[in-house]
């Protein structure tokens, strides 16, 4: 029951929870969906958490998974640290227990990002939905496969989606508290979020704990994760079966300057949690699976290029690792010869964004023809709007990750939030962050987007290729970027 101008206190099976009032939202911040998992637990995964009998005080932000600095994006709210399976709910009322769930998952390379820099209450009161963030463990500690050194650790590559999970069944058997309904659960995430929706979609543990899935910008599920241990061994310079006993003595400090150290992390089919790729899964559960939306931005590089230019001018990383992964591993020679033949002289830079671009767009259109194709639905989008402000002095377009606030329609409240790139009083901006939001609410309670405010929006298939351009005059064109995708078709 809610009570007072300024806190409520909601009793669950777990224990009482006290949150806050804060305008027309009631906000619980930073409830434990697991134990911590610390000291013996490092590596190993997720535990359910355990009830209390004290009122525990949710009115502040939590800790925030262990990370590096948060460098150019700014440090952001929480603590970094191992102690960080946390969830923060957004919701109109704890009366009534019928709202649509939207339950996000934040970006950052699964090395950096957290729940707490997403405010769920324009979305909470906009369309009367309850908005859950969560924080997952991250890097090392929430990615890094040690399954060759002991069966304890099989889909340890996959810890931070074992994670995921875990919140997910939380909602489960205890959103109804907090007035959402369980049985109507849409996961959306971008980036890393959006790739761990992919995830997600091909683990048969996260199975019927959700409903509808929105992919922005994300990556493929579909080569086994990357087997970091001869790096780690080399680094921590001892032997093999030394490693996970170095691993978890080490301070967390240590660690996160070891992960700065080794190859990039990266989530995969561990053939544990993660079991198959993520369109052989969305075949294999044919019309049993959920709807999906899935997109890009259209300047989705021109982020990226940004980040490496604000560090160093004169420093462009290699192609070839990224280009790896739009051609599903195999070498990407040929495949980076056709892009710059397609792209005559196009600079190094602007290869390199084009390669960035490929391997978000590969994820998305792949995953939603085979939506269609399964019987449920999927629509694919692209965002087109230009952003009117720059990003520490580069000019990203429409940018990696800038569709965000228009997501969560931040832009009709007072705090935009990262990356909120566009000038706020510009009526387009407004009518776009209205429209697109209130369509991912109408997705999350039909799963359908129609409806909302945007043109009628077909699905994707390998007809017509109906893509929503999302721009000032918002549009539907058929087979955006043709001559890129043959490529990635041929490679």
């Amino acid at each position: 029951m809610e009570s007072g101008l300024s806190s409520s206190i909601v009793e669950t099976e777990l224990g009482p929870i006290k949150g806050r009032r804060r305008g027309d939202v009631l906000q619980f911040l930073g409830i434990p969906y697991a134990e911590p998992p610390t000291d013996a637990r490092r590596f190993l995964p997720p535990v359910p958490v355990k009830a209390w009998s004290d009122v525990l005080d949710a009115t502040e932000y939590p800790n925030r998974s262990l990370q590096p600095p948060a460098g150019y994006l700014g440090e952001t709210v929480g603590i970094p640290s191992e102690d960080c399976l946390f969830l923060n709910i957004v919701t109109p009322s704890t009366e009534g227990r019928s709202r649509p769930v939207l339950f996000w998952i934040h970006g950052g390379a699964f090395i950096n990002g957290s729940a707490n820099d997403y405010d769920g209450s324009v979305l909470a009161t906009q369309g009367d939905v309850v908005v859950v963030t969560i924080n997952y463990r991250l890097g090392l500690l929430g990615f890094l496969d040690l399954s060759s050194l002991g069966a304890e650790f099989a889909g340890s590559a996959s810890n931070g989606i074992r994670d995921q999970i875990l919140a997910l069944n939380w909602v489960r058997d205890h959103i109804a508290d907090f007035g959402g309904n369980p049985e109507n659960v849409t996961i959306f995430g971008e980036s890393a979020g959006g790739h761990s929706v992919m995830s997600l979609l091909a683990s048969p543990e996260a199975d019927g704990l959700f409903h509808k899935a929105i992919a922005h910008s994300p990556g493929t599920t579909d080569r086994p994760p990357p087997d970091l241990v001869p790096s780690l061994v080399s680094h921590l310079n001892v032997n093999r079966d030394q490693l996970v006993s170095k691993l978890c003595d080490i301070s967390p400090e240590e660690l996160i300057s070891i992960q700065v150290a080794v190859p990039s992390i990266g989530v995969g089919i561990d053939g544990k949690v993660v079991t198959r790729s993520t369109n052989k899964a969305i075949t294999e559960k044919g019309p049993e699976g959920v709807p999906l939306i899935a997109g890009t931005n259209k300047d989705e590089g021109k982020f990226f290029t940004a980040l490496y230019a604000i560090a160093d001018p004169d420093f462009l990383p290699p192609q070839e690792p990224i280009a790896r992964i739009v051609t599903g591993g195999e070498d990407p020679t040929t495949y980076m010869d056709e892009l710059k033949a397609l792209h005559p002289g196009a600079s190094p830079a602007e290869i390199f964004e084009r390669i960035w671009d490929g391997l978000f767009r590969r994820a998305a259109i792949g995953g939603v023809a085979c939506t269609t194709a399964a019987g449920t639905g999927g629509w694919l989008y692209q965002f087109d709007l230009r952003s009117t402000e720059k990003f520490l002095g580069y000019d990203v377009g429409a940018g990696h990750a800038v569709e965000i606030p228009f997501t969560f329609n931040r832009f009709n409240s007072n705090d935009p939030g990262l990356l909120a790139l566009y000038n706020s009083s510009d009526p387009d901006v407004l009518k776009l962050s209205q429209q697109w939001s209130d369509t991912v609410i109408q997705f999350a309670k039909t799963g359908d987007p129609n409806g909302a405010g945007l043109p009628e929006w077909p699905r994707y298939d390998e007809q017509s290729r109906a893509t929503m351009v999302l721009d000032r005059y918002s549009r539907v064109e058929s087979d955006l970027n043709r001559e890129e995708r043959l490529l990635w078709d041929r490679h």
